[in-house]
């Protein structure tokens, strides 16, 4: 599984429908309103590299309403569990 984290700028106007039709896009598994420098943060999860583009740029991007995306790829996925027996086997430094 790729998991993307995609960075979304979007008319502030229109937030709440732009979540809705972006969480309705195949492959996006959660959308969040945040703060920061960005309006929106969507997780997106396909089984292959190819199908980002897809998700991403064919669907995602074209919502309207999205003004831009910053697209950062997951290499690995660490949970607290993962994270706390590493550091009980010694991994901490």
């Amino acid at each position: 599984m790729i998991t993307a984290i995609v960075m979304i700028d979007a008319d502030p106007s229109r937030i709440p429908e732009i979540c809705a039709d972006v969480a309705e896009v195949p492959g996006v598994s959660e959308v969040y309103s945040v703060t920061g420098e960005v309006d929106l943060v969507a997780m997106v999860r396909v089984r292959e590299h190819d199908q980002l583009a897809g998700v991403i740029a064919d669907r995602l991007s074209k919502v309207e309403g999205v003004v831009r995306t910053q697209t950062y790829i997951a290499f690995r996925a660490y949970s607290q569990q993962d994270l706390d027996q590493a550091f009980d086997l010694g991994l901490d430094g």
